[in-house]
């Protein structure tokens, strides 16, 4: 894959990725334009992008619609919706409650900008508004659209909550001061729920949007699964071998917050081995799909070097 220019095409990506984000959000005016600067705020500070993309590209690997630069509506609220999920969770994280950061992708943290009340409204704002998003997509579709864009905003609501993301959330919260306590199993569900869940939600929505039949939907199942815990994993070890200033944000939170980590239980050598088995697992499933693949591989393979 040498004469295959990743970080450009990644760069394009995310390029249209934010432009997307951006048509998106709410105009910032009226009473409750604080909390919409803030939550608009808290979306701007940046980010990869990564759930936004992946859904773009499983979209297009069954779709057949190759030309990168049109995106339907449907995708379109969906890929900010998801962003705005990802962002309100990162928005409550960062709170006092939780994680008590300061800094985000090297800017104040929403609390420490806006104060910690309007922060919780906007995570909240957040939330409802990717509701929103992924409502606006059923206007004007056929029936049997519309039953797959319910399909796909019912699994991207699962995912998010309490049988996903929260649900793995509330496990990591209450792992925390408790060492190693739950072991392996514990560990197990809060990297495929905090994490995971919302990565398979991410590619599932777009092959569900795109057309997948079921089988197709059960392999892009298993890859957002490898994928999901290989990139938490990684995350792990940037808490402990990351540079302060790459990530922007504080290293060594998790040990300081006595978290059951991939690297507290099995290891730093062992995590890094594990990072790229299942990445290799997700590349072959991966040539199981039809389309276009060559940035999917290139990504996963970026997901396990990351400096951040």
């Amino acid at each position: 894959m040498s004469d295959y220019d990743f970080k450009a095409e990644m760069t394009s990506r995310r390029e249209r990725a934010e432009r997307i984000i951006e048509e998106c959000l709410p105009h910032e005016e009226g009473f409750a334009k604080t909390v919409i600067k803030a939550m608009n705020y808290s979306i701007r500070v940046g980010g990869k992008r990564l759930r936004p993309i992946l859904m773009q590209e499983c979209y297009r690997l069954f779709s057949g619609k190759n030309d990168e630069f049109v995106v339907e509506d449907e995708l379109r609220y969906y890929m900010a919706a998801i962003e705005c999920i990802h962002t309100y969770s990162l928005v409550h994280d960062d709170l006092p409650a939780m994680d008590n950061d300061m800094l985000r992708r090297g800017e104040p943290t929403t609390h420490a900008k806006y104060g910690e009340a309007m922060a919780i409204l906007a995570g909240d704002g957040l939330l409802n508004y990717a509701m929103e998003l992924t409502t606006r997509a059923v206007d004007g579709c056929a029936d049997d659209d519309v039953r797959r864009l319910v399909y796909a905003q019912r699994l991207l609501f699962d995912r998010s909550g309490i049988f996903g993301m929260i649900g793995g959330q509330t496990a990591d919260v209450e792992a925390e001061s408790s060492g190693n306590a739950g072991g392996q199993e514990l560990l197990s569900y809060i990297h495929r729920n905090k994490t995971g869940a919302l990565i398979m939600a991410a590619m599932m929505v777009g092959a569900i949007l795109g057309g997948a039949d079921d089988e197709q939907q059960r392999i892009i199942t298993s890859i957002a699964q490898d994928i999901g815990l290989a990139f938490q994993i990684r995350d792990d070890i940037l808490d402990i071998e990351g540079d302060e200033d790459t990530l922007g944000k504080p290293i060594g939170s998790d040990e300081k917050n006595q978290k059951l980590t991939y690297v507290s239980v099995y290891g730093i050598d062992r995590a890094k081995e594990d990072v790229q088995k299942y990445t290799r697992e997700a590349d072959e499933l991966l040539d199981q799909l039809p389309g276009n693949k060559k940035f999917l591989h290139a990504l996963f393979s970026e997901l396990v070097t990351r400096k951040n």
